[in-house]
């Protein structure tokens, strides 16, 4: 098993959105991402620039909502990508760290090349509310470091494991300049692997939703036409979590919704 094998096991058992028992905390081993040449860096930036422009959409007035993804990438988010490229759809991906360093396709690249916006979920997906102070500090920098490593990009947003946060978890999140992203719709497809499921629940939000989906589940993916389909038939446009507000997010702050 892979250094990283058991926090995704109990991902994959838990799913992201927690569960209705308390999560025990585990140990966490936590493996600073290598630095990259800054030369190096500047010339794979040169190469990754958004495939296509962001136009601008004013969410108070359009009927929004905003497709997010957390735990990726994994072995399906190349074939999700696929999918929203062929809609010019925009997700958010609230990447994990331990995820990015692992993938050999470098899919975050793809990600940000294509107009979608990186989330920080932490290095290794433990409980943050459950782990020590020195720890909740690397689980978020070491993952803002390998991404803006490899993309360019310092994410402005990101995801407790677990929607698990707390004063102290705010905090850390000010002090890197991320505002918490929770969800107005849970699919729930870490427990219904079901298309048709998923489907239906992600459909069911409100203009503003914020919807809490994982790439990791081939499910989910296999959910996506159809949720496209519904929202589209529906007058929804589809936006990243920064374009919902048509503000500034305030690092720390808690948002769950437009």
């Amino acid at each position: 098993m892979r250094a990283w094998g058991l926090p995704l096991a109990l991902l994959m058992l838990a799913g992201c959105a927690g569960s209705p028992e308390p999560v025990a905390p585990v140990p966490v081993v936590v493996v600073p991402p290598a630095r990259i040449d800054p030369g190096v860096l500047a010339r794979r930036l040169m190469a990754i620039q958004p495939s296509w422009p962001s136009p601008h959409v004013d969410c108070r007035r359009a009927k929004c909502v905003a497709l997010t993804f957390d735990d990726g990438p994994g072995d399906y988010t190349d074939h999700l990508l696929d999918l929203l490229k062929a809609r010019h759809v925009r997700a958010t991906f609230f990447v994990v760290g331990q995820m990015v360093a692992a993938d050999k396709k470098h899919l975050v690249r793809r990600i940000f090349r294509e107009g979608h916006e990186l989330g920080n979920h932490s290095w290794s997906h433990p409980q943050l509310t459950a782990v020590a102070d020195d720890v909740l500090r690397r689980q978020l920098r070491f993952t803002q470091r390998l991404v803006r490593q490899l993309t360019g990009v310092r994410m402005q947003i990101m995801r407790p494991p677990y929607g698990s946060t707390d004063s102290r978890v705010a905090d850390e999140a000010r002090r890197d300049g991320l505002a918490q992203i929770l969800w107005s719709v849970d699919t729930l497809d870490w427990q219904d692997h079901v298309p048709a499921i998923v489907a239906r629940r992600a459909t069911s939000g409100r203009p503003g939703a914020i919807v809490l989906m994982h790439d990791i589940h081939r499910t989910t993916v296999e959910a996506v036409p159809k949720i496209l389909d519904t929202f589209t038939k529906k007058g929804y446009t589809f936006v990243t979590v920064s374009e919902l507000f048509n503000h500034p997010l305030v690092p720390g702050r808690r948002y769950s919704g437009r």
